[in-house]
């Protein structure tokens, strides 16, 4: 398109002249620029810039020796404040690296490495420290084993009482059922049953009290008046 700026590549100009124009004009509009900032802005600005010749160019929107003064008061006040909690930071870090490194150590002393560097009281330190805590380790767990077995104790004793409560049930259920059946058949005789028992008094003639009668009646005879 005719007439349109081209975006000139940001890095160092190759061509001593070409640099230098473009040094100064860049100079006037960033001093241009800072001004700007310090009207519209109400701000202290200072500005200071070295050629490539080492030649010096400033600006300063009201003293150049109270702005870099301040600027020093100000850093100073930066790096007394952070200094300390810095400090705080590292000896934190450098305790805690400590501590992990000594603890990484016995660790590995009382798996059994590293033990060469170690006094004969050391060790003898290591050993008792060790004893200590396979004493431990077996107490708390002959204390589980225990704990378990007393469970299975308690399991068994309840099975049991299960059981005896079960058969107990069965023997009542069993009795029951035998009261049952003695009330609804009484056996007279062997092999007569109640039922068969009255029958059988229904079918019976009553006894006669006069022996002739009744003589006849067994004989099958005509029954005669005596008269």
């Amino acid at each position: 398109m005719a007439g349109k700026r081209e975006r000139i590549a940001i890095r160092r100009i190759d061509n001593l002249p070409a640099r230098q124009v473009t040094f100064s004009k860049r100079r006037r509009g960033l001093f241009k620029k800072a001004e700007e900032l310090s009207i519209l802005c109400d701000a202290e600005v200072g500005l200071v810039v070295f050629s490539a010749t080492g030649k010096l160019f400033n600006f300063a929107s009201s003293s150049m020796k109270q702005i870099i003064d301040r600027y020093d008061s100000h850093s100073k006040t930066l790096q007394r404040s952070e200094e300390p909690s810095q400090l705080a930071e590292d000896s934190t870090c450098s305790r805690l690296r400590e501590e992990l490194a000594e603890a990484s150590l016995k660790l590995r002393q009382m798996r059994g490495e590293e033990l060469q560097r170690l006094s004969v009281q050391q060790l003898q330190e290591l050993e008792k420290s060790l004893e200590s805590g396979l004493g431990s380790v077996l107490k708390t767990k002959s204390q589980k084993v225990l704990d378990e077995i007393n469970g299975l104790e308690r399991k068994r004793i309840q099975l049991i009482e299960e059981n005896s409560r079960l058969k107990e049930q069965v023997s009542r259920m069993a009795r029951m059922e035998m009261h049952l059946g003695a009330d609804s058949e009484v056996v007279y005789e062997e092999g007569q049953s109640s039922e068969s028992v009255t029958n059988a008094s229904y079918l019976r003639p009553p006894v006669d009290n006069d022996d002739s009668s009744d003589t006849s009646l067994r004989l099958g005879l005509p029954l005669f008046n005596s008269k």
